[in-house]
């Protein structure tokens, strides 16, 4: 702490004693952000950066899931900060994944939502992912299948069952994000589905769901009965 000036030193030493003693739960958000920025910029006051990232991003969650090239239109915040903000990203993202990989994933669902609202709840843009699973329903591969604008993504029902096919694929699980926040399926996704399962099964390439994901939460269209 000694390149900082005193008195964030000692406020960064404060937070850190708290963070020790009491846990994560003892900082609230903007603390933790203060905190993690602070490792990376030493020689500034981190907290209005962290209170400006968090206002940015809607909190947490959206700073958690943004983009280097978002982050960067952030004033005050250079390329070693977006490291240490993207290095935590990738650490929660590969524990919730290691809770689904080598294990059934329909045995482990919660553990797959969890993961996919930390990764797609909080984008700007709608993204369409396909998970392939094999005979015992375990995950082959996770793709990200197209990334569009704020409202819409171009996906191809030929070019998803043609690389269920490539990789062996026994079923599959479509998973995309509504920008707005609001899971509820639209006509197009419900067609969209239908017109997926109908080519699979000519194939038989099964398709187990449909979820979508929103900061509202997420929408199962087999839960929904619309498959």
């Amino acid at each position: 702490m000694a390149d900082a000036p005193p008195d964030a030193a000692g406020h960064r030493s404060r937070l850190r004693g708290r963070l020790l003693e009491q846990g994560g739960d003892a900082l609230l958000d903007y603390e933790l952000i203060e905190y993690l920025l602070g490792l990376a910029i030493r020689r500034r006051d981190t907290k209005p950066l962290a209170k400006a990232l968090l206002r940015e991003f809607g909190g947490i969650g959206g700073l958690m899931t943004a983009d280097a090239e978002a982050l960067l239109r952030v004033d005050g915040i250079g390329d070693v900060a977006v490291a240490a903000i993207q290095v935590v990203q990738a650490t929660i993202l590969r524990m919730l994944r290691s809770e689904i990989v080598d294990k059934p994933v329909l045995a482990s669902w919660q553990a797959l939502l969890d993961y996919l609202r930390a990764d797609m709840a909080y984008l700007g843009i709608e993204r369409v992912r396909i998970l392939h699973l094999n005979s015992k329903n375990m995950l082959i591969r996770d793709e990200v299948m197209s990334e569009g604008s704020i409202d819409q993504a171009a996906v191809h029902v030929r070019e998803v069952i043609r690389r269920a096919i490539d990789l062996g694929s026994t079923s599959i699980i479509l998973v995309h994000n509504h920008p707005s926040g609001d899971p509820q399926p639209s006509r197009a996704d419900i067609q969209l589905t239908r017109d997926i399962i109908e080519a699979g099964r000519r194939l038989n390439v099964a398709v187990h769901d449909h979820i979508i994901i929103g900061t509202q939460g997420h929408s199962s269209l087999r839960a929904l009965g619309l498959m």
